[in-house]
């Protein structure tokens, strides 16, 4: 039961606890950074290779050095989402309390990142380049630690041929 809790939590954030009849007021307008899907699941495990595992054997998760990638195929080619259990002992979230992490999926990370600092959103560090995109760190109204991914995604296609689950 406690393995289903991190997916469990997930689906509750995602679906944002059932509040259909929210009063959030949403700014729709044009933007050219932009979030555009969810890049990674991130928590925490007391022991995240025997996670890893479990997962493997009982639900054919098919792993990587982090965990396992998700692939979809969309009308532009694949997208790839990293599920990864990391160890309790991860300082990975700090400044956050939480045991998970979510990693979303942006266009255009360097103008997103200018918008959310005349927003007056929390960036916890700069813009880091990796051959398979670009990344940085923000905190949520509720101190949630927050990873930005502009991904290339050519690059997973390449480094994951057939290992992923689809």
């Amino acid at each position: 039961m406690k393995s289903i809790l991190p997916a469990c939590l997930f689906v509750i954030l995602l679906t944002g606890c059932g509040r259909e009849n929210s009063q959030v007021k949403v700014d729709t307008g044009p933007k050219t950074g932009r979030v555009v899907g969810i890049g990674g699941i991130f928590y925490k495990s007391k022991d995240p290779e025997a996670t890893k595992a479990w997962y493997a054997s009982n639900l054919g998760f098919t792993l990587n050095e982090s965990g396992a990638l998700f692939e979809f195929a969309t009308t532009t080619g694949p997208e790839y989402l990293q599920w990864s259990p990391f160890p309790d002992s991860t300082s990975y979230f700090l400044p956050s309390t939480n045991p998970y992490m979510i990693n979303y999926r942006v266009e255009n990370l360097d103008e997103l990142v200018v918008q959310l600092r005349n927003n007056g959103v929390i960036i916890l560090d700069s813009i880091e380049s990796y051959s398979y995109g670009k990344f940085v760190h923000i905190l949520d109204h509720d101190n949630n630690k927050i990873e930005l991914w502009e991904p290339i995604d050519s690059v997973f296609t390449r480094m994951y041929k057939d290992k992923t689950i689809r």
